[in-house]
Protein backbone atom coordinates (compact mmCIF):
# COMPACT_ATOMS: atom_id res chain seq x y z
CA UNK A 1 0.00 0.00 0.00
CA UNK A 2 1.39 3.45 -0.84
CA UNK A 3 2.17 6.33 1.49
CA UNK A 4 -0.88 8.48 -0.60
CA UNK A 5 -2.75 5.25 -0.09
CA UNK A 6 -2.62 4.85 3.47
CA UNK A 7 -3.33 8.57 3.87
CA UNK A 8 -6.77 8.09 3.26
CA UNK A 9 -7.56 5.13 5.38
CA UNK A 10 -9.41 6.94 7.16
CA UNK A 11 -11.72 7.86 4.75
CA UNK A 12 -13.85 5.11 5.56
CA UNK A 13 -17.46 3.99 4.86
CA UNK A 14 -18.95 7.52 6.72
CA UNK A 15 -22.83 5.53 6.84
CA UNK A 16 -20.70 3.26 9.56
CA UNK A 17 -20.11 6.13 11.60
CA UNK A 18 -22.57 7.82 14.22
CA UNK A 19 -22.36 11.36 15.41
CA UNK A 20 -21.12 12.58 18.55
CA UNK A 21 -21.02 15.76 20.53
CA UNK A 22 -17.57 17.81 19.54
CA UNK A 23 -17.59 19.03 23.28
CA UNK A 24 -13.57 18.53 24.73
CA UNK A 25 -13.61 16.38 27.67
CA UNK A 26 -11.03 18.54 29.27
CA UNK A 27 -10.85 16.70 32.45
CA UNK A 28 -9.60 13.50 30.37
CA UNK A 29 -7.39 15.11 27.80
CA UNK A 30 -3.69 15.12 28.56
CA UNK A 31 -2.89 18.88 28.45
CA UNK A 32 0.39 18.34 26.23
CA UNK A 33 -0.99 19.08 23.03
CA UNK A 34 -4.07 20.91 24.15
CA UNK A 35 -1.77 24.15 25.78
CA UNK A 36 1.81 24.83 25.98
CA UNK A 37 2.64 26.06 29.86
CA UNK A 38 4.74 28.59 30.70
CA UNK A 39 8.16 26.26 30.77
CA UNK A 40 11.66 27.74 30.69
CA UNK A 41 13.30 24.32 30.47
CA UNK A 42 12.02 20.30 30.45
CA UNK A 43 13.28 17.08 30.75
CA UNK A 44 12.36 13.87 28.54
CA UNK A 45 12.85 10.32 30.23
CA UNK A 46 12.78 7.32 28.02
CA UNK A 47 11.52 4.30 29.96
CA UNK A 48 11.52 0.26 29.80
CA UNK A 49 9.59 -1.92 31.43
CA UNK A 50 11.22 -4.93 32.35
CA UNK A 51 7.83 -6.56 34.36
CA UNK A 52 4.39 -5.31 33.38
CA UNK A 53 3.78 -4.83 37.58
CA UNK A 54 7.10 -2.59 37.29
CA UNK A 55 5.31 -0.74 34.70
CA UNK A 56 1.79 -0.62 35.75
CA UNK A 57 3.14 0.25 39.60
CA UNK A 58 4.99 3.45 38.20
CA UNK A 59 2.47 4.23 36.01
CA UNK A 60 -0.19 3.87 39.31
CA UNK A 61 2.10 6.37 41.17
CA UNK A 62 2.16 9.29 38.41
CA UNK A 63 -1.45 9.14 37.02
CA UNK A 64 -2.53 12.21 40.16
CA UNK A 65 0.79 13.95 38.19
CA UNK A 66 -0.28 14.20 34.68
CA UNK A 67 -1.82 17.35 33.74
CA UNK A 68 -4.55 17.84 32.02
CA UNK A 69 -5.95 19.93 29.46
CA UNK A 70 -8.25 22.00 32.12
CA UNK A 71 -5.63 22.14 34.90
CA UNK A 72 -2.51 24.00 32.90
CA UNK A 73 -2.61 27.43 33.41
CA UNK A 74 -5.19 27.55 36.63
CA UNK A 75 -4.02 28.06 40.32
CA UNK A 76 -4.43 24.26 41.06
CA UNK A 77 -1.03 23.41 39.81
CA UNK A 78 2.29 24.20 40.77
CA UNK A 79 5.59 24.51 38.78
CA UNK A 80 5.29 20.95 36.84
CA UNK A 81 3.23 20.08 33.84
CA UNK A 82 3.70 16.35 33.36
CA UNK A 83 2.75 13.82 30.62
CA UNK A 84 3.15 10.36 29.84
CA UNK A 85 2.78 7.91 26.59
CA UNK A 86 3.85 4.76 25.31
CA UNK A 87 4.84 3.02 22.44
CA UNK A 88 2.83 0.33 21.03
CA UNK A 89 5.54 -2.12 22.50
CA UNK A 90 4.95 -0.28 25.90
CA UNK A 91 1.23 -1.05 25.87
CA UNK A 92 1.64 -4.55 25.21
CA UNK A 93 4.20 -4.68 28.27
CA UNK A 94 1.61 -3.29 30.44
CA UNK A 95 -0.39 -6.36 29.29
CA UNK A 96 -2.50 -5.30 26.82
CA UNK A 97 -4.16 -8.01 25.08
CA UNK A 98 -3.23 -8.85 21.30
CA UNK A 99 -6.63 -8.44 20.05
CA UNK A 100 -6.71 -5.08 21.42
CA UNK A 101 -3.06 -4.17 20.19
CA UNK A 102 -4.41 -5.36 16.65
CA UNK A 103 -7.06 -2.56 15.94
CA UNK A 104 -3.98 0.24 16.33
CA UNK A 105 -2.67 1.42 13.34
CA UNK A 106 0.38 -0.16 10.96
CA UNK A 107 3.03 2.67 11.40
CA UNK A 108 2.29 2.75 14.96
CA UNK A 109 2.81 -0.72 16.00
CA UNK A 110 5.90 -0.74 13.62
CA UNK A 111 7.16 2.16 15.14
CA UNK A 112 9.05 4.80 14.00
CA UNK A 113 12.83 3.49 13.42
CA UNK A 114 10.66 0.65 11.29
CA UNK A 115 9.63 3.81 9.20
CA UNK A 116 12.46 4.60 8.01
CA UNK A 117 11.71 4.22 4.27
CA UNK A 118 8.77 6.39 4.29
CA UNK A 119 10.34 9.09 6.73
CA UNK A 120 13.34 9.40 4.05
CA UNK A 121 15.75 8.94 7.35
CA UNK A 122 18.66 7.75 5.45
CA UNK A 123 22.47 7.70 6.05
CA UNK A 124 23.59 9.85 8.76
CA UNK A 125 19.61 10.11 9.70
CA UNK A 126 19.17 6.52 9.48
CA UNK A 127 17.90 4.57 12.86
CA UNK A 128 21.57 2.81 12.74
CA UNK A 129 22.59 5.88 14.28
CA UNK A 130 20.24 6.86 16.73
CA UNK A 131 21.42 7.86 19.99
CA UNK A 132 19.86 6.96 23.63
CA UNK A 133 17.96 3.76 22.62
CA UNK A 134 15.14 5.44 20.69
CA UNK A 135 15.42 2.75 17.86
CA UNK A 136 15.11 -0.30 20.09
CA UNK A 137 11.90 -2.73 20.68
CA UNK A 138 12.56 -2.09 24.65
CA UNK A 139 11.38 1.72 24.38
CA UNK A 140 8.10 1.58 26.05
CA UNK A 141 7.30 4.74 27.44
CA UNK A 142 8.39 8.27 27.87
CA UNK A 143 7.60 10.63 31.02
CA UNK A 144 7.60 14.42 29.89
CA UNK A 145 8.58 17.06 32.58
CA UNK A 146 7.83 20.53 32.09
CA UNK A 147 9.12 23.12 34.71
CA UNK A 148 9.35 26.74 35.11
CA UNK A 149 12.70 26.92 34.92
CA UNK A 150 16.38 24.87 35.26
CA UNK A 151 16.12 24.58 38.93
CA UNK A 152 12.43 23.34 39.42
CA UNK A 153 13.52 20.87 36.39
CA UNK A 154 16.01 19.48 38.97
CA UNK A 155 13.43 18.86 41.58
CA UNK A 156 11.48 17.05 39.23
CA UNK A 157 14.26 15.16 37.71
CA UNK A 158 15.59 14.06 41.88
CA UNK A 159 11.69 13.60 42.72
CA UNK A 160 11.39 11.27 39.75
CA UNK A 161 14.72 9.14 40.21
CA UNK A 162 13.45 8.57 43.75
CA UNK A 163 10.20 7.51 42.89
CA UNK A 164 11.73 5.53 40.34
CA UNK A 165 14.10 3.08 43.02
CA UNK A 166 10.44 2.04 44.16
CA UNK A 167 9.47 0.58 40.75
CA UNK A 168 11.09 -2.71 40.45
CA UNK A 169 11.64 -3.55 36.87
CA UNK A 170 11.48 -0.07 35.07
CA UNK A 171 14.65 1.28 33.00
CA UNK A 172 15.45 4.80 32.16
CA UNK A 173 17.06 4.50 28.92
CA UNK A 174 17.96 7.94 28.53
CA UNK A 175 17.19 11.08 29.44
CA UNK A 176 17.46 14.60 27.67
CA UNK A 177 17.38 18.25 29.23
CA UNK A 178 16.16 21.23 27.69
CA UNK A 179 16.23 24.78 27.95
CA UNK A 180 14.73 27.55 26.52
CA UNK A 181 17.79 30.11 24.43
CA UNK A 182 18.18 33.58 25.71
CA UNK A 183 16.78 36.60 25.64
CA UNK A 184 13.60 34.64 26.50
CA UNK A 185 11.01 37.51 25.18
CA UNK A 186 10.10 35.06 22.42
CA UNK A 187 11.18 31.48 21.49
CA UNK A 188 13.70 30.43 18.99
CA UNK A 189 16.10 28.49 18.34
CA UNK A 190 19.96 27.42 17.69
CA UNK A 191 19.83 28.89 14.09
CA UNK A 192 18.32 32.29 15.36
CA UNK A 193 14.81 32.10 13.82
CA UNK A 194 11.60 32.79 16.15
CA UNK A 195 9.73 29.83 16.09
CA UNK A 196 5.41 29.37 17.13
CA UNK A 197 4.77 31.58 14.48
CA UNK A 198 1.83 29.17 13.00
CA UNK A 199 -0.06 27.08 15.12
CA UNK A 200 -3.24 25.03 14.84
CA UNK A 201 -6.04 25.92 16.80
CA UNK A 202 -8.20 23.12 17.14
CA UNK A 203 -12.07 23.73 17.79
CA UNK A 204 -14.09 23.72 20.87
CA UNK A 205 -11.03 25.22 22.82
CA UNK A 206 -12.01 28.35 22.57
CA UNK A 207 -8.72 29.69 20.90
CA UNK A 208 -8.77 32.59 18.50
CA UNK A 209 -6.70 31.67 15.11
CA UNK A 210 -4.29 34.40 14.61
CA UNK A 211 -4.90 36.06 11.06
CA UNK A 212 -3.67 33.37 8.55
CA UNK A 213 -3.75 30.48 10.56
CA UNK A 214 -6.81 29.76 8.75
CA UNK A 215 -10.34 28.33 10.91
CA UNK A 216 -10.04 26.08 13.90
CA UNK A 217 -9.62 22.45 13.21
CA UNK A 218 -12.09 19.71 14.15
CA UNK A 219 -10.58 18.05 17.20
CA UNK A 220 -10.75 14.47 15.56
CA UNK A 221 -7.53 15.59 14.07
CA UNK A 222 -5.62 15.97 16.74
CA UNK A 223 -7.83 13.44 19.57
CA UNK A 224 -9.23 9.82 19.07
CA UNK A 225 -12.96 9.91 19.44
CA UNK A 226 -14.14 12.98 17.98
CA UNK A 227 -15.22 14.39 14.46
CA UNK A 228 -12.68 15.16 12.22
CA UNK A 229 -12.52 17.51 8.84
CA UNK A 230 -14.44 14.41 6.83
CA UNK A 231 -17.33 13.90 9.82
CA UNK A 232 -17.71 11.90 12.66
CA UNK A 233 -15.18 9.51 14.69
CA UNK A 234 -14.51 6.30 13.45
CA UNK A 235 -12.40 3.32 13.35
CA UNK A 236 -11.24 3.82 17.10
CA UNK A 237 -8.82 1.17 18.49
CA UNK A 238 -9.98 -1.26 20.95
CA UNK A 239 -11.27 -0.97 23.57
CA UNK A 240 -13.04 2.03 23.27
CA UNK A 241 -12.03 3.17 26.73
CA UNK A 242 -8.08 3.08 25.66
CA UNK A 243 -7.90 5.10 22.79
CA UNK A 244 -10.63 7.71 23.29
CA UNK A 245 -9.16 11.46 24.31
CA UNK A 246 -5.97 9.85 23.12
CA UNK A 247 -3.20 11.15 20.28
CA UNK A 248 -0.61 10.34 19.05
CA UNK A 249 3.01 12.04 18.81
CA UNK A 250 5.57 11.56 16.70
CA UNK A 251 9.02 12.46 18.23
CA UNK A 252 12.16 13.73 17.20
CA UNK A 253 15.59 14.45 18.18
CA UNK A 254 16.70 16.49 15.36
CA UNK A 255 20.92 18.33 15.78
CA UNK A 256 21.52 21.33 14.48
CA UNK A 257 24.58 22.46 12.80
CA UNK A 258 25.01 25.38 13.74
CA UNK A 259 29.37 26.16 12.65
CA UNK A 260 28.33 24.60 9.26
CA UNK A 261 25.06 26.53 8.74
CA UNK A 262 27.36 29.75 9.67
CA UNK A 263 29.80 28.81 7.49
CA UNK A 264 27.60 28.14 4.83
CA UNK A 265 26.11 31.39 4.41
CA UNK A 266 29.27 33.35 5.01
CA UNK A 267 30.97 31.31 1.92
CA UNK A 268 27.27 32.28 -0.24
CA UNK A 269 27.36 36.04 1.27
CA UNK A 270 29.99 38.35 1.16
CA UNK A 271 28.34 40.86 3.52
CA UNK A 272 26.35 40.45 6.43
CA UNK A 273 23.27 41.57 4.66
CA UNK A 274 23.45 38.94 1.96
CA UNK A 275 24.28 36.47 4.41
CA UNK A 276 20.89 37.33 6.50
CA UNK A 277 18.99 37.30 2.94
CA UNK A 278 20.58 33.59 2.29
CA UNK A 279 19.06 32.81 5.67
CA UNK A 280 15.59 34.04 5.24
CA UNK A 281 15.46 32.43 1.30
CA UNK A 282 16.25 28.98 2.91
CA UNK A 283 13.49 29.44 6.26
CA UNK A 284 10.84 31.42 4.13
CA UNK A 285 11.46 34.16 6.71
CA UNK A 286 13.82 36.47 8.00
CA UNK A 287 15.25 35.42 11.55
CA UNK A 288 13.09 38.00 13.18
CA UNK A 289 9.89 35.93 12.39
CA UNK A 290 8.50 38.39 8.90
CA UNK A 291 7.88 36.45 6.25
CA UNK A 292 9.77 36.65 2.82
CA UNK A 293 6.01 37.25 1.26
CA UNK A 294 5.13 40.44 3.35
CA UNK A 295 9.04 41.49 3.12
CA UNK A 296 10.79 40.75 0.64
CA UNK A 297 13.98 42.62 0.21
CA UNK A 298 14.64 43.40 3.96
CA UNK A 299 13.60 42.25 7.45
CA UNK A 300 10.98 43.97 9.38
CA UNK A 301 11.62 42.95 13.17
CA UNK A 302 8.20 44.76 13.94
CA UNK A 303 6.49 42.92 11.18
CA UNK A 304 7.99 39.36 12.94
CA UNK A 305 7.24 40.27 16.56
CA UNK A 306 3.41 40.88 15.21
CA UNK A 307 1.34 38.09 16.17
CA UNK A 308 -1.48 39.63 14.29
CA UNK A 309 0.62 40.03 11.26
CA UNK A 310 3.44 38.01 10.84
CA UNK A 311 1.10 35.12 10.14
CA UNK A 312 -1.23 36.52 7.77
CA UNK A 313 -0.18 35.44 3.94
CA UNK A 314 -0.84 33.28 1.78
CA UNK A 315 1.18 32.24 -1.45
CA UNK A 316 -1.23 31.44 -4.59
CA UNK A 317 -2.28 34.91 -5.23
CA UNK A 318 0.75 36.98 -4.09
CA UNK A 319 3.98 35.33 -4.37
CA UNK A 320 2.95 32.41 -7.19
CA UNK A 321 6.44 31.84 -8.69
CA UNK A 322 8.01 32.13 -5.43
CA UNK A 323 10.51 35.55 -6.13
CA UNK A 324 9.87 36.62 -2.72
CA UNK A 325 9.44 33.20 -0.43
CA UNK A 326 11.26 30.24 -2.83
CA UNK A 327 9.20 27.23 -3.75
CA UNK A 328 11.28 25.07 -1.59
CA UNK A 329 12.19 27.20 1.46
CA UNK A 330 11.17 25.46 4.87
CA UNK A 331 8.46 27.03 6.06
CA UNK A 332 7.01 26.85 2.04
CA UNK A 333 7.37 23.29 1.90
CA UNK A 334 6.30 22.34 5.62
CA UNK A 335 3.17 24.65 5.20
CA UNK A 336 1.84 25.21 1.55
CA UNK A 337 -1.02 26.66 2.62
CA UNK A 338 -3.31 27.67 -0.19
CA UNK A 339 -1.10 26.10 -2.49
CA UNK A 340 -2.12 22.53 -1.68
CA UNK A 341 -5.41 20.69 -1.81
CA UNK A 342 -6.73 19.29 1.54
CA UNK A 343 -4.70 21.38 4.03
CA UNK A 344 -7.33 20.95 7.13
CA UNK A 345 -6.86 17.60 7.16
CA UNK A 346 -2.51 17.64 7.40
CA UNK A 347 -2.21 20.20 10.12
CA UNK A 348 -0.43 19.31 13.30
CA UNK A 349 0.56 20.24 16.64
CA UNK A 350 4.16 20.65 17.29
CA UNK A 351 5.36 20.79 21.23
CA UNK A 352 9.37 20.94 22.34
CA UNK A 353 11.88 23.18 22.82
CA UNK A 354 16.10 23.30 22.53
CA UNK A 355 18.65 21.42 24.04
CA UNK A 356 22.00 22.26 24.54
CA UNK A 357 24.23 25.35 24.95
CA UNK A 358 23.90 28.26 22.42
CA UNK A 359 27.04 28.87 20.74
CA UNK A 360 28.19 32.34 20.63
CA UNK A 361 28.53 34.72 17.03
CA UNK A 362 31.58 34.16 16.15
CA UNK A 363 32.75 31.35 17.92
CA UNK A 364 34.00 27.99 15.66
CA UNK A 365 31.84 24.88 15.92
CA UNK A 366 32.88 23.31 19.48
CA UNK A 367 31.74 19.78 19.11
CA UNK A 368 29.11 20.03 21.91
CA UNK A 369 25.43 18.76 20.43
CA UNK A 370 22.72 20.86 20.43
CA UNK A 371 19.11 21.26 18.54
CA UNK A 372 15.59 20.39 18.87
CA UNK A 373 13.90 18.05 20.48
CA UNK A 374 10.51 17.86 19.22
CA UNK A 375 6.96 15.97 18.99
CA UNK A 376 4.15 16.32 16.57
CA UNK A 377 0.60 15.74 17.30
CA UNK A 378 -1.93 14.14 15.64
CA UNK A 379 -4.66 11.75 15.05
CA UNK A 380 -3.16 10.05 11.84
CA UNK A 381 0.69 9.14 12.14
CA UNK A 382 0.72 8.35 8.40
CA UNK A 383 -1.96 11.34 6.91
CA UNK A 384 -0.50 13.88 8.47
CA UNK A 385 3.52 12.93 10.12
CA UNK A 386 3.95 11.02 7.90
CA UNK A 387 2.52 12.74 4.70
CA UNK A 388 4.94 15.65 5.86
CA UNK A 389 8.14 14.33 5.89
CA UNK A 390 7.60 12.34 2.74
CA UNK A 391 6.45 14.63 0.66
CA UNK A 392 6.78 18.10 2.13
CA UNK A 393 10.29 17.76 3.56
CA UNK A 394 11.94 15.17 1.28
CA UNK A 395 10.24 14.44 -1.81
CA UNK A 396 13.04 16.45 -4.68
CA UNK A 397 10.21 16.85 -7.16
CA UNK A 398 7.63 19.10 -4.61
CA UNK A 399 6.46 22.10 -6.25
CA UNK A 400 8.29 20.17 -9.68
CA UNK A 401 11.61 21.77 -8.61
CA UNK A 402 13.43 18.63 -9.68
CA UNK A 403 16.26 18.20 -7.12
CA UNK A 404 15.61 19.36 -3.71
CA UNK A 405 14.83 18.44 0.04
CA UNK A 406 13.46 20.64 2.25
CA UNK A 407 16.89 22.64 3.28
CA UNK A 408 16.69 23.26 7.05
CA UNK A 409 14.71 19.87 7.51
CA UNK A 410 14.62 17.22 4.65
CA UNK A 411 17.16 14.72 4.55
CA UNK A 412 20.62 16.20 2.92
CA UNK A 413 23.27 14.36 1.66
CA UNK A 414 25.68 17.15 -0.92
CA UNK A 415 23.68 16.08 -3.68
CA UNK A 416 20.39 18.29 -3.96
CA UNK A 417 20.25 21.91 -5.00
CA UNK A 418 18.29 25.19 -3.54
CA UNK A 419 16.73 27.19 -5.68
CA UNK A 420 16.28 31.01 -5.17
CA UNK A 421 14.30 32.29 -8.34
CA UNK A 422 15.09 36.16 -8.98
CA UNK A 423 14.33 38.04 -12.13
CA UNK A 424 15.81 38.16 -14.96
CA UNK A 425 17.35 35.03 -13.60
CA UNK A 426 17.51 32.45 -10.97
CA UNK A 427 19.95 31.08 -8.43
CA UNK A 428 20.66 27.91 -8.09
CA UNK A 429 22.82 26.66 -4.73
CA UNK A 430 24.41 23.09 -5.88
CA UNK A 431 25.26 20.57 -3.40
CA UNK A 432 23.04 22.04 0.02
CA UNK A 433 24.70 20.24 2.78
CA UNK A 434 23.09 18.64 5.96
CA UNK A 435 21.72 22.14 8.62
CA UNK A 436 20.55 19.08 10.45
CA UNK A 437 20.30 15.53 11.47
CA UNK A 438 17.89 13.31 13.03
CA UNK A 439 19.76 11.47 16.58
CA UNK A 440 16.82 9.61 17.15
CA UNK A 441 12.94 9.66 17.56
CA UNK A 442 9.80 7.38 18.55
CA UNK A 443 6.15 6.64 18.29
CA UNK A 444 4.05 7.42 20.99
CA UNK A 445 0.51 7.30 22.68
CA UNK A 446 -0.60 9.84 24.68
CA UNK A 447 -3.69 8.43 26.29
CA UNK A 448 -6.42 10.00 28.24
CA UNK A 449 -6.69 9.85 32.04
CA UNK A 450 -9.29 7.11 32.13
CA UNK A 451 -7.12 5.02 29.46
CA UNK A 452 -4.13 5.13 31.68
CA UNK A 453 -6.15 4.35 34.91
CA UNK A 454 -7.53 1.26 32.52
CA UNK A 455 -3.83 0.69 31.52
CA UNK A 456 -2.88 0.21 35.48
CA UNK A 457 -6.07 -2.43 35.89
CA UNK A 458 -4.58 -4.80 33.39
CA UNK A 459 -2.58 -7.87 34.32
CA UNK A 460 0.15 -10.21 32.77
CA UNK A 461 -0.96 -12.57 30.10
CA UNK A 462 -4.45 -10.92 29.09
Amino acid sequence: MSLLQQSHRISQDLTKRTDQPASLDFDDIQHFLMSRPPARAARYEFLAFRSGVGGRAWLTGLIDKVGTASAVGSSLLDSRWVTVGFTWNGLRALGGAEASLATFPEEFRQGMAARAGVLGTTGANHPDHWVGGLASTNLHAIAILFARDVAERERCRQEHANYLKQCDGVEVLSALDLEAIPPFDYAHEHFGYRDRLSQSVIEGTGVEPTPGSGPPIKPGEFFLGYPDEEGPAAGLPQPEILSRNGSYVAYLRMQEHVGAFRDFLRAHGETLEQQELIAAKLMGRWRSGAPLVLAPDKDDPKLGADSQRNNDFNYGNTDPYGYGCPLGAHIRRMNPRDTAVNMNRRKMIRRGGTYGPPLPEGIPDDGIERGIAAFVGCASLVRQFEFAMNVWANDPNFHELGNERDPIFGTQDGTFDMTIPKRPIRKKIKGLPAFTTIRGGAYFFLPGIRALRYLTSLSDGL
